[in-house]
């Protein structure tokens, strides 16, 4: 059987613009955790379940599984900032990012500027995949506010040039990014 190498993987699926993500929650130790990711969907409206890829080896994935609640937020047009930092291995991400404790019980973090929607979500079950874990999660509150959102394409940031909330244009503006995972 012949199989596609890595970098072919990436080729392939860096080949479309994806939007942008960052994923929070809270470690044992009580301080906030987060990744970015571009390896998101919707599953189901009723209930209302998403999807979320995170690496094996990331550092926040264990926390995520102990609090079995994480936030969602999908960036705006001025969160590049936001997915850089995220994406970085920096030990305190959340130096200098504006953010506050959910509304749900679970009070994972909730981030401030640059993102366009985000949902606090019950983690409800975590499936092993390849070298990444499938994480599904039930939406308990969702926010949306009428921003532009931040595609990634061939490792660069591009801004939407659609009207807000959906517009028919398409990405513009390249910015190089590195280190953006699923």
């Amino acid at each position: 059987m012949t199989t596609v190498a890595p970098d072919t993987f990436r080729a392939f699926f860096g080949s479309i613009p994806t939007a942008v993500a960052v994923v929070t929650t809270v470690g044992g130790d009580g301080k906030p955790r987060g990744f970015t990711c571009n390896a998101f969907s919707a599953i189901s409206p009723d209930p209302p379940l998403l999807l979320v890829c995170a690496d094996r080896n990331s550092r926040t994935l264990p926390a995520l599984l102990r609090r079995r609640a994480f936030a969602v937020h999908l960036l705006a047009d001025d969160g590049e900032p936001l997915a850089r930092v995220f994406a970085g291995r920096s030990p305190d991400k959340f130096a200098g990012v504006e953010w506050l404790p959910g509304e749900a019980a679970h009070g994972v973090p909730i981030l401030g500027r640059g993102v366009l929607a985000h949902a606090e979500c019950s983690l409800l079950r975590s499936v092993p995949a390849g070298d990444h874990r499938l994480l599904i999660g039930r939406m308990e509150t969702a926010r949306v506010l009428p921003r532009r959102p931040v595609l990634y394409q061939g490792g660069a940031f591009r801004a939407w040039e659609g009207l807000a909330g959906g517009g028919a244009a398409g990405p513009a503006e390249d910015r190089t990014q590195e280190g953006v995972q699923a």
